[in-house]
This record gives C-alpha cells, structure tokens and sequence, in this order.
C-alpha cells in the first residue's frame, strides 16, 4: 500500500517541478517582452512545454525505449492512427446521436451555414485534435503509464495514470492580473488557485467522464503491444467530435436529459462514463469467454 501510494505520488513531484519552473520562466517572459497573452496562458504553455521536454530525460533515466513508450514502427504507426481514428468514431459517435434524440442537442440554427464554413471548421478542428492528442498520449499513455507499470500493477499503473489526466483539465486558473502588477510569486498565486479547483464539487461529473476516457485508452494501451498509434487516433477523433459538436449544436440546458453532459464541454458527463465503462467490461467479458473456449 505504502509502495503503491509512493509511486502514485512521485508524477505529482514532477508536475509540481514543471509547474513552479513554468511560474519563474513566465515572470521572466512577462518581464523581457511584457504581457502580449495572459500570464496564466504563458505558464500553462510552458507547463506542456516542459512536461513534452521531460519525456526524454525521464526515458533515458528509466530506460525507456520508444518501443516501451508504445511507438510502433512508422508505417505500422500511421496504420495505428487510422484504426484508432475509426474506433474513436464508433464508440463516440452513438453518444452524440442519442444526445441529438433526446433532445439535449440542438442544431445551432442561428449560424448560417455554408460549405466553406464547414470544410474550414472540419480540417482546423482535426489538426487541433491531431496536436492535443500527440501531447497528451505520448505523456499519459506513454512515459507515465509505462513509468508507473514498471513499478505498479497493470490496474493500478492504468487507474493512476488516467487520473492524473482527467484531474490536470481541471488544473487551470482564468484570473487576470494586471502587468503591472506581476511579480515572481504572481504564478505560485495562480498555481495554488488553480489546485483548489480540484475541490469543486461541480467538476465531478466530468472529471469521472475524463476518467474513463483515460482508463478507456489506458486499457487499448496495455492490452496491444506498442499501440500508442490506436490512442492518439483514437483520442483524435473523440476530440474533433467534440470540438465540431460545439460547432454544430448548442445544448438546451431545459430539456429533461441535460444532466448527462456536463458544462465541461457540452459532451462528457454521465452518459460517456456508463457508455465507456460499459465498452471496456464487454471487452473483458468477451477476452474471458475467447481464453476460456
């Protein structure tokens, strides 16, 4: 227990590390050419920044190859990403057509919709999803789910890991604070605002969605060998969904159902933590019967 706590507690050493770093250099940005975003975005920016930089150190450390960070071959890679693209489709897509049947969907009839507008919002939404989903996936579901599994068993390595990536969306402070007012420990003030967040009752909802989700990959990720490719892909389009979800409907938040999304994204919520938890038991159930034939 006391060994597991341990290790479950050492990624957040390291976040913290990144973290503080990312307050000093974002003073010292601020302070060299001034404010040209917010302070807050400087150090979430260069908090990613210093967790992708961290994947090469910490690999080398603990002898990680990149086969062990679940990269395949380039060719076998690139195949990963479009299966993964095509399952991210079909385990997402029925929840937002029962979404749009209960009517907690609506189409946003007050845009005006044209096929260059759509085209445009189809291709800026993948490449975004593209970009978020080859940071995240090589840190969760590579270096800290292959870091804690060397260690921790399979579940507790897959629980862990999912749970830093659900609780890290809610790591975020939107407070502004004037230029002139910045200071060295101006980001160490948004850091701890940023952690108390954790304990607002009303992320809870979306942060077991967001738990899910990452025991759902973290899952596809231990159960395949070198299979980071099926993650990124997968986690892709989950996020272009999403994102071109909010493009094309609006939420009513009268209708009856609405409490299966949260106010999070519009999308995860109550409904993605049944539908996923209820696709990674069938895998299982389906992985007893074939080892038991």
């Amino acid at each position: 227990m006391i060994r597991t706590l341990y290790f479950a507690l050492l990624p957040l050493l390291i976040l913290l590390f990144a973290i503080a770093l990312a307050c000093l250099i974002s003073y010292f940005v601020v302070l060299g050419f001034g404010e040209f975003v917010e302070f807050g975005k400087i150090i979430s920016k260069s908090t990613q920044i210093l967790l992708i930089l961290s994947i090469f150190p910490i690999s080398y450390y603990l002898k990680i190859s990149k086969a062990e960070l679940g990269f395949a071959p380039l060719l076998i890679f690139l195949k990963q990403l479009l299966v993964g693209f095509g399952l991210g489709f079909i385990t997402l897509m029925p929840v937002f057509i029962v979404l749009y049947l209960l009517g907690v969907n609506i189409i946003d009839n007050a845009q005006i919709w044209t096929t260059s507008f759509v085209f445009k919002n189809l291709v800026i939404s993948l490449l975004l999803a593209l970009l978020i989903s080859l940071i995240e996936e090589p840190l969760f579901r590579g270096l800290l789910l292959v870091s804690l599994h060397k260690k921790l068993s399979t579940i507790s390595a897959v629980v862990i890991s999912a749970s830093y990536y659900a609780a890290l969306h809610f790591i975020n402070n939107n407070s502004h604070i004037a230029a002139q007012d910045i200071n060295i420990y101006s980001g160490f003030t948004l850091l701890t605002e940023a952690f108390t967040k954790l304990l607002n009752p009303a992320i809870f909802s979306a942060f077991l969605a967001l738990l899910m989700v990452g025991i759902f990959l973290g899952v596809l990720r231990t159960q395949l060998k070198s299979s980071l490719g099926f993650c990124i892909g997968c986690h892709t389009c989950w996020v272009w969904q999403i994102k071109m979800n909010k493009t094309l409907f609006n939420i009513d938040f009268n209708s009856d159902y609405h409490y299966l999304v949260s106010s999070y994204d519009g999308v995860i919520g109550p409904l993605v933590t049944v539908w996923l938890l209820l696709a990674v038991i069938s895998y299982f159930i389906v992985q007893k019967m074939r080892s038991t034939k």
